[in-house]
């Protein structure tokens, strides 16, 4: 199936983005210039679209909502009933507004790959986790999560599948650079259709409110690792397109669903949107520009987010556009990107919840060796070693948090005067929820280790990780990185310990539970002050590709900190 054969006017979605208590937004591309409308509850919200590229969306803002509410709904295309699609074996699409009596439930992941659900697809990139809970969900096995995470390379623009590079050889030659890499805004859009048109992970993407914020693969990979990375690539003939198609097609595909109404009206893009009367507004030049403005001063646009959900919130931060990359200033986030996030970070709310794509609590001894090796890339030991340094850092991704050790430990210090009860009352949990490592794992600041001091947290800080959803680490990688992991500890404290510019974190933490290397997607759920977390991958049984049934992998439960 292309992008054009179906005859319906509706080309990808509709995707259920935003939800509050009131308000919710309906996301949909369309085939042409249309009036899109949401149907639900007797009454009727429009949105005209606007256009991309000759790619035509709409955004539409569902409001005047009763909190703790459920309806049906439906969406047209001008006067065409679109969705749900008539033949459709799945339960309605809904919309569930935010009840804040209610625990949270929240679904959170990363990393998934677009390849067949057969027997091959299956056989080489795994059971698509994503996909196994739809099918569940639509079978009514389930309990209904309240928001999925997806925390980063929601598509891969560097390792494409056979099907998109059919769709590439159909436009140019894979001799020609970047070759079966992502090139354009086009094959972008191509490439969000190819990840979430198929049946039932649409249906899903219909019915569950999501988030979602880019990772390295999103664009490519090791984007925005070092200055010397961001150096070479800006040489490549072929690089500006792809940044440009890249964070243009995120900014439509991904990013605007992220906001709420309110922020929709503030966006200095999507505010044209809401102002436009007449003909269909074409943004195409407004989102390249933003784009190329982005590139070259990322604090002129935010694309962290913030989710409130009753007894939680959700702070999601950008760890790739907004980082310093300067080798005498290196952060993770630049000035204005650290300012926002101090604001967000305060108590006064039951969990407080990060997202980031990139794990913030490392495995320690893996902490040490990214700490290490960012200091040897600044050159202390001379040009050769500085080369090595930065050669190690992009072949085996040396670009975590704790490779820009400025901004960890600002941001730590944050967290920690959160969980001491310095910035409104004190969560029972602060949690960081991740993905990108392709294993999952669960750590914990503790109080003390050896001779260390109590660090006083009134909270448990806790970094839970899932990844990926589908795309699995080989098997012979996953005992090598588990046996590396564990054996780093002690080697790689000695030596940060005997190093005066390797910094010593102020504040200890182990890893509990892990490392588990399946395809899953992970389910946060609140049980008062207490957590659980439960990572549910998909099993073929009876030799049934199409119907995967899904498994545990492994689960937590999180009692609340004191």
């Amino acid at each position: 199936m292309t992008r054009t054969a179906s005859p319906s006017p509706l080309v990808l979605g509709p995707m259920l983005r935003y939800v509050g208590e009131t308000e919710a937004t309906v996301w949909v591309e369309t085939s042409g210039p249309a009036a899109v409308t949401v149907e639900a509850d007797g009454r009727d919200w429009r949105a005209p679209t606007f256009s991309v590229k000759d790619h035509h969306y709409a955004l539409v803002v569902v409001d005047g909502l009763e909190p703790g509410g459920e309806w049906e709904y439906a969406v047209r295309v001008g006067d065409e009933r679109v969705w749900p699609e008539p033949e459709s074996t799945f339960p309605p699409p809904r919309i569930r507004t935010i009840d804040r009596t209610q625990p949270t439930r929240l679904l959170f992941g990363s990393c998934r790959t677009t390849v067949p659900h057969d027997r091959e697809g299956n056989r080489t990139h795994g059971v698509d986790a994503l996909r196994t809970l739809a099918l569940a969900l639509g079978r009514g096995e389930e309990a209904w999560p309240d928001l999925i995470a997806f925390l980063g390379d929601q598509v891969y623009a560097d390792e494409t599948s056979e099907a998109m590079r059919e769709f590439i050889a159909s436009r140019r030659s894979l001799d020609e650079a970047p070759g079966e890499e992502i090139k354009d805004y086009e094959e972008y859009a191509h490439l969000y259709w190819l990840a979430w048109h198929d049946e039932a992970n649409r249906w899903l993407l219909s019915t569950v409110p999501s988030c979602m914020i880019f990772d390295d693969h999103d664009i490519r990979d090791d984007w925005n690792t070092s200055w010397g990375w961001h150096q070479e690539i800006n040489r490549t003939p072929w690089w500006h397109e792809r940044l440009m198609g890249g964070l243009a097609s995120y900014w439509v595909y991904q990013h605007i669903g992220n906001l709420s109404p309110g922020l929709l009206a503030e966006d200095e893009i999507f505010a044209k949107v809401l102002a436009a009367t007449g003909d269909e507004l074409d943004l195409t030049q407004a989102v390249l520009d933003l784009a190329r403005r982005v590139d070259r001063h990322p604090e002129v646009y935010r694309w962290s987010f913030r989710r409130d959900l009753g007894d939680s919130r959700l702070v999601v931060v950008d760890s790739r556009a907004a980082r310093v990359l300067e080798p005498e200033r290196r952060s993770m986030l630049d000035p204005d990107e650290m300012s926002w996030l101090d604001e967000q970070l305060a108590g006064d709310v039951e969990h407080l919840l990060i997202g980031t794509s990139l794990p913030f609590l490392l495995p320690p001894g893996l902490h040490d060796l990214e700490a290490i090796d960012e200091v040897l890339a600044t050159g202390v030991h001379g040009r050769l070693v500085a080369h090595g340094a930065e050669k190690v850092r992009r072949t085996v991704d040396l670009e975590h948090w704790a490779a820009f050790n400025g901004g960890f430990a600002e941001v730590f210090e944050m967290v920690m005067e959160v969980a001491r009860g310095e910035r409104g009352g004190a969560p029972a949990n602060v949690v960081f929820l991740s993905g990108d490592v392709h294993n999952s794992y669960v750590a914990e600041v503790v109080e003390v280790v050896d001779a260390r001091p109590h660090v006083g947290a009134r909270s448990r800080v806790l970094q839970a990780v899932c990844s990926p959803i589908r795309n699995p680490m080989p098997r012979g990688l996953r005992v090598m990185m588990s046996l590396f992991a564990r054996g780093l500890v002690r080697p790689m404290c000695a030596i940060a310990g005997r190093s005066k510019r390797v910094p010593d974190p102020a504040y200890p933490w182990r890893v509990t539970d892990g490392p588990w290397f399946d395809n899953c997607l992970a389910e946060l759920t609140v049980q008062g002050r207490d957590l659980a977390i439960v990572w549910r991958g998909g099993e073929v049984r009876d030799g049934d590709d199409a119907h995967p049934v899904l498994t545990t992998v492994a689960s937590v439960r999180l009692p609340a900190g004191a």
